[in-house]
């Protein structure tokens, strides 16, 4: 079977878990190029992915697991797809942020966003009655009110030293994010009996991280 892994913190925060349920890539992720890797001692092989396109890989039966963030499925809402497990890694929060003292414009008819998370922010708007004009970025989201791009934006934070330095502060917070275990359904009806000896090591090794923490 194939995990789908999300690049970045997540895999780094992944493969600790993985390890504690001896689930071990035959190279480093870090180092090596490969995009799909073998695991020592097992059937499985991890499958590295922008965060973005897990879902689909794993709704579609290319991977029949997968690991990436809530935000992710929050936003992409891919049907096909079961969340058994939260991982407890890459833990952060989705925010509402803008320029020191200038929350005011939450309270606006119209406010312009700059986010990737298009209908997040969208419907987080209208549920306030206000219309919020997006503009999709994809990188640098904290240049966007600084720029005069947009008046706010919505992005996740971690320790808020960035906005911080940028002269920018979170003014409200949609959702607590953390990453999640997922399986398509296909493979949850069809390969019950291999997905949930994975499943069951990977909450014990959720378990003993939290122990560890």
């Amino acid at each position: 079977m194939r995990i789908a892994v999300s690049k970045g913190r997540i895999l780094q925060e992944a493969l600790e878990i993985f390890a504690r349920a001896g689930i071990v890539p035959e190279v480093d992720p870090e180092r090596s190029r490969q995009l799909i890797l073998p695991c020592r001692d097992s059937d499985l092989e991890l499958v590295i992915l922008r965060a973005a396109d897990v879902p689909t890989y794993v709704a579609l039966g290319a991977a029949e697991l997968g690991v990436t963030g809530s935000d992710v499925l929050m936003e992409s809402r891919i049907a096909g797809l079961y969340e058994p497990l939260d991982l407890n890694i890459a833990r952060c929060r989705l925010v509402v942020a803008g320029p020191a003292g200038a929350a005011a414009c939450l309270t606006r008819p119209r406010v312009r966003v700059a986010t990737k998370y298009v209908r997040l922010a969208q419907e987080f708007f209208a549920a306030r009655g206000q219309q919020a004009i997006t503009v999709k970025l994809y990188g640098s989201m904290e240049l966007a009110p600084l720029a005069g791009l947009a008046d706010c934006i919505v992005d996740l934070v971690d320790t808020g030293k960035t906005l911080e330095a940028n002269g920018l502060e979170s003014y409200q917070t949609l959702a607590a994010i953390s990453s999640r275990l997922i399986v398509n359904r296909g493979a949850w009806k069809l390969h019950h009996d291999q997905v949930m000896p994975v499943l069951a090591r990977l909450r014990h090794a959720v378990e003993a991280n939290q122990e560890h923490a």
